[in-house]
């Protein structure tokens, strides 16, 4: 089992920057690709940004790339996700994600694809 647990969220204005983290705690951190996920009101939840267990491969959705970068800590068990140049249709409920991986380049974007999640951080951005 591994227990994930967000922070970070909050209210900002269009341009400003967040960081997101994820902190995890159960079995090995090191041993689990990461992603980001994200639930706007009234919209299916999406993929934001995903990191393979070794921190080398990262994938992003593409209303995000340039803007938002996933990071991870294996140190300190926790995934970040830094947002940057944030717009009013980020706006969501962020949640972040595991699964377990034994390849050290397996990045995963479907939501099916991960066991744990996190109970979400909500992200506001005011125009």
């Amino acid at each position: 089992q591994v227990q994930l647990v967000d922070s970070g969220g909050g209210l900002v204005q269009a341009g400003g920057s967040l960081r997101l983290s994820c902190a995890a705690s159960g079995r090995t951190f090191s041993s689990y690709a990461m992603g980001w996920f994200r639930q706007a009101p009234g919209k299916e939840r999406e993929f934001v940004a995903a990191i393979s267990w070794s921190g080398g491969t990262r994938n992003y959705a593409g209303s995000v790339k340039g803007r938002f970068t996933i990071s991870r800590d294996n140190a300190k068990n926790t995934v970040y996700l830094q947002m940057n140049s944030l717009k009013p249709e980020d706006t969501a409920v962020y949640y972040c994600a595991a699964v377990y991986s034994v390849s050290y380049t397996y990045t995963a974007i479907y939501e099916h694809e991960y066991n744990y999640w996190g109970q979400g951080t909500q992200v506001t951005v005011s125009s």
